[in-house]
């Protein structure tokens, strides 16, 4: 059996964005792969219809789409050198291009004189748009190319500084946010005329239409946004605005289910900014919301993994059913609410469903498994059946290490975990390990398909990895890690380590290597100030620095203060929680993975420490990735993801081989 190389992963494909028409016979899909000659990534519309599958587009810049029809697609995207250069340019627009399902080269139909980030069908004349715009110029779509190209110009001269008087001022993977709204925007079809129905201050979270209102979520500010969102409808036959509930709670999304609107909505009770959401239902004829389920639950799916190129939907209606995905402890599971807002489960995967979609009975699942990559199946009588094939070649023959689930108790925890066996392991030799921390806290591990876990159990280590307190799918209660970092999770994970090498004698206790990133990059630093157990660590996109992580984060005004259970007035413990004040104790060699433009951990906390380490005379290395951001592992550009993965095994087999 061959070995899962690190360079697989150009090999790999990702689906994603599964949606029916609306008469059923035909499901589109995105599969998105790495385009290693240009260090990027390609997408390719597919259709599934009459049980066989086949590719729509072959451009590679195809992943947004929606249904025109039963029979036809409009594509949002720039396919052609003369769109290139315009976007180059700075203007702001979006081809729209028209793709019949049948056969053919897709056609442009028209340009929307502003960037569509999402776009939903109203009714055969109408689209609504979401955009994003810069509130100085609300009114870019209606200028004259004249006075376009003016503002661009305006843009271009100042791109060497940045100016703002507002908060967030960057948001990861977006760059500089300065005057940035999130608006929504009407193109009609036929008159092809586009038109803003939000305030210019006002920026835009979710939205759904329903009766001839478009109902929104989101706030108006001129200095700080809130996280409490209003929720206003704009009417589309009188053409006004009205305000239906005020700034209370934080709005996560909307749909359409019957003749309401359903709304998951955070209210942040008892436990901070990472309380589980609960679902609100909006009677629009009245404008009232009651609850529609308040059951502590973790809505969407919240499992970790690097062989993901898109998210998936978390709620669809269909008929009388809301359907939606669970992370429910450490798998993912597929349920309904019937119109009471009772709970029916339909499907628990081996492995995780990424995405799904549903007409009538027709279920169709993206799965990532333990021991595959991605494919669809079509669910029927709670039987899998495979429809696509797209990753079978590439492991084929190679060696996939299977998750052998442990439990372990710690404090009063049942700790899930699981240990992956090295190629061609040998029962009379001794191995080294890595121990993988995922991020969030609030994020689990699961049982899937893991290409970095793979190519360490490809490489001879045994790999092990748990969810310690903090971790999402079991309620708020395990999940408020608040003013607790550092404590019981470094308990939980240490009392997993010890059970893994106790358990699995094969382990050479002297030859452990740790690492995470994000949380994960936290606790990977937190743990080397507080025990020399490891024989070097590997800390990706991490904090180290709670004081300095405030005001520098993309969300580090509120969510340093509220995980810390702390304010500015309290140093002390926000810096108790602080890895960097335990930095004298460390002597484990470290490695520092890290991205420029990664707005949600800084560079500065991964130099802060790295600078601490060498300084104390500790073995380190510093690597940084330049216009990569928090997403480096996960959807960074081709060669980085190469670059970052041999950088951390290079680390592990220096110290532990």
């Amino acid at each position: 059996m061959k070995r899962i190389e690190i360079e697989d992963l150009y090999q790999y494909k990702f689906l994603s964005k599964l949606n029916y028409s609306d008469d059923g016979k035909s499901c589109v899909f995105v599969l998105s792969e790495m385009d290693k000659k240009n260090n990027g990534y390609k997408s390719f519309l597919y259709l599934y219809r009459n049980g066989k599958i086949r590719q729509l587009t072959s451009v590679g810049k195809e992943a947004s789409y929606i249904f025109k029809n039963n029979n036809e697609l409009y594509l949002f995207t720039s396919r052609s050198d003369e769109e290139k250069k315009d976007a180059e340019a700075l203007r702001q627009f979006t081809p729209v291009y028209s793709l019949l399902l049948d056969g053919g080269e897709a056609v442009k139909a028209f340009e929307l004189p502003i960037r569509a980030s999402m776009v939903k069908k109203i009714d055969d004349e109408y689209l609504l748009i979401s955009s994003a715009f810069d509130k100085e110029y609300p009114d870019y779509y209606k200028m004259s190319d004249k006075q376009k190209a003016a503002v661009n110009k305006k843009y271009l001269d100042n791109r060497d500084y940045e100016e703002f008087d507002e908060i967030p001022f960057y948001f990861n993977g977006m760059g500089y946010t300065k005057n940035m709204r999130n608006g929504l925007f009407l193109y009609n079809m036929k008159k092809k005329s586009v038109q803003r129905i939000t305030d210019p201050k006002f920026s835009v979270g979710s939205f759904e239409v329903i009766n001839n209102r478009i109902y929104y979520s989101g706030n108006e500010f001129d200095h700080i946004r809130s996280r409490k969102d209003v929720v206003k409808y704009y009417d589309l036959k009188n053409k006004k605005t009205y305000k239906v509930l005020d700034d209370k709670y934080s709005v996560y999304s909307m749909v359409k289910f019957n003749d309401e609107i359903i709304i998951m909505i955070n209210r942040h009770l008892k436990h901070g900014l990472n309380e589980d959401a609960v679902l609100y239902r909006l009677n629009p004829k009245n404008n009232k919301l009651t609850v529609f389920n308040d059951e502590d639950r973790s809505y969407g799916n919240s499992s970790g993994s690097d062989c993901r190129y898109s998210h998936g939907r978390s709620f669809k209606a269909v008929n009388d059913r809301l359907y939606f995905l669970e992370t429910r402890n450490y798998s993912i599971v597929l349920a309904y609410f019937d119109k009471k807002g009772n709970k029916h489960d339909v499907y628990t995967a081996e492995g995780s469903i990424d995405d799904f979609e549903i007409f009538e009975d027709k279920i169709i699942l993206n799965i990532l498994k333990p021991d595959a990559l991605q494919e669809l199946y079509l669910l029927k009588d709670n039987n899998l059946k495979q429809l696509t094939h797209f990753n079978s070649n590439i492991l084929k023959n190679k060696y996939v290490a299977v998750p052998h689930h442990e439990t372990v108790k710690s404090a009063k925890y049942k700790i899930d975990g699981w240990v992956l066996y090295p190629k061609d392991y040998d029962s009379r030799k001794k191995y080294p390990a890595v121990l993988d921390i995922h991020g969030g806290p609030k994020t689990i591990y699961g049982e899937i398909f893991y290409h970095e876990m793979q190519v360490w159990a490809n490489r001879g280590y045994f790999v092990f990895y748990c969810n310690p307190f903090g971790s999402d799918g079991r309620g708020n209660s395990f999940m408020d890690i608040r003013g607790k970092y550092g404590t019981v999770d470094y308990k939980n994970i240490m009392d997993f380590t010890d059970h893994v090498l106790n358990k699995y004698k094969n382990i050479d206790k002297k030859r452990v290597c740790v690492t995470g990133g994000s949380y994960g990059g936290f606790m990977t630093n937190w743990i080397v100030g507080h025990t020399d157990r490891f024989v070097c660590a590997a800390t990706q996109r991490s904090i180290s620095n709670w004081i300095s992580f405030y005001g520098t984060s993309d969300i580090g005004i509120d969510f340093a203060l509220d995980q810390c259970a702390a304010d500015l007035n309290n140093l002390e413990k926000l810096w108790n929680h602080s890895p960097l004040k335990y930095v004298d104790n460390v002597k484990t060699p470290i490695l520092f993975i890290h991205s420029d433009e990664d707005y949600r951990c800084p560079l500065e906390q991964g130099m802060q420490y790295y600078t601490s380490i060498t300084k104390n005379k500790i073995p380190a290395k510093m690597v940084v990735f330049h216009g990569e951001n928090h997403e480096l592992s996960r959807s960074g550009k081709p060669h980085h993801r190469i670059k970052r993965l041999s950088e951390i095994t290079n680390w592990f087999e220096k110290y532990a081989k």
